[in-house]
């Protein structure tokens, strides 16, 4: 096994590592995290490894550490160590669970995000749309993964539904449990490539790892039967290699996802209100009542759901909000840096 088969290696990670290269390091992508420590594939084989403490006092933020899919200069020793992160050519990114603001890394380095959604009770177009705009900025192409097939008495309509939001996007009809429609996936597949599998909890993507693994790896759960929810199964990101030669990033499923950077995202999934909003009569329009706005138009002529609307406005507040939290913890992060450098000043011996 050489790097390539690891997923991702190419002329920009081998220019970013050549100076770690000369120094005497190797490179390793990060397949598993458990409890800070990482456990790399090498193309020698499988090893634990820590970051060291420079790495742990550098580091500006959580984003910062080892996240599964990066590559890692590393050295080997006992322990083996970890000293520095390549630059991310792609990283599908949420703000971590509960009141910090702060972005958590859930996949690195994929090629491609498998969306997948149930076609069951839990069947949401608004968090379709929430995880498209989190894919479109990871920088990773979004394929959309309608999981349950087998149980959708009106798969045509749910189809359209889907295809009126994820414009452009590629979307696969398929059923994890019979192996329905299952060969579409395929050519995301190929050597080299890393697939991360996103989704909230019961969709089925334990049950869809199994079936590219070839075996019964993931332990998998039924659904509530009152709305379709699931329970957790997966409870940590694992980068696993497939009998196809491709990389599979599985993830535990997510109660709500909360994002983290929207900038492109929200304006590629929602590319159709752009267009429209280009031909609005004021250039700030918000498209809430003003005179001569053409996505209020659209509205009315049926051309476009008011709550796919409504769901653009919501998306748009919470990253307004995100990003004031986010300037405001920027500004008290650099008045920490200033503080300590003033201390270390007025603590520095004169000469």
């Amino acid at each position: 096994m050489n790097l390539h088969n690891l997923g991702g290696w190419n002329a920009t990670c081998k220019q970013a590592f050549a100076p770690w290269a000369e120094a005497g390091f190797e490179a390793g992508r990060v397949a598993l995290e458990h409890r800070g420590a990482y456990q790399l594939l090498t193309p020698t084989g499988e090893l634990w490894a820590e970051v060291t403490g420079q790495f742990r006092h550098q580091a500006e933020s959580e984003q910062a550490f080892p996240a599964v899919g990066d590559w890692v200069a590393f050295y080997r020793g006992d322990p083996a160590t970890i000293h520095a992160v390549l630059p991310r050519q792609s990283a599908f990114v949420r703000k971590a669970a509960g009141g910090k603001t702060e972005g958590q890394v859930v996949a690195a380095n994929v090629d491609t995000v498998f969306l997948v959604t149930g076609l069951d009770g839990d069947f949401n177009l608004r968090r379709i749309e929430r995880y498209l705009v989190a894919a479109w900025e990871s920088r990773a192409n979004p394929v959309i993964v309608l999981n349950k097939a087998d149980t959708c008495t009106d798969l045509g309509d749910r189809l359209a539904q889907v295809e009126s939001v994820a414009i452009g996007v590629p979307i696969h009809a398929v059923s994890a449990a019979t192996g329905a429609g299952l060969e579409q996936l395929t050519p995301y597949l190929g050597l080299g490539q890393t697939v991360a599998l996103i989704g909230s909890s019961g969709v089925g993507k334990s049950t869809l790892t199994n079936h590219f693994l070839g075996l019964q790896q993931q332990a998998t759960q039924a659904v509530r039967d009152d709305d379709s929810r699931g329970r957790h199964t997966t409870t940590g990101r694992h980068l696993l290699p497939l009998p196809s030669g491709a990389l599979l990033i599985d993830t535990p499923g997510m109660r709500e996802l909360q994002l983290w950077t929207t900038s492109d995202g929200l304006e590629a999934t929602f590319a159709d209100i752009e267009e429209l909003a280009a031909d609005c009569r004021f250039r700030d329009c918000r498209h809430q009542g003003e005179p001569g706005c053409a996505v209020e138009e659209a509205i009315a002529s049926g051309a476009l759901e008011r709550d796919r609307l409504h769901s653009y406005h919501k998306l748009q507040r919470e990253q307004q909000w995100l990003d004031q939290r986010q300037d405001a913890r920027a500004s008290l992060n650099s008045k920490r840096r200033w503080k300590t450098i003033h201390k270390a000043m007025r603590d520095r011996p004169n000469r």
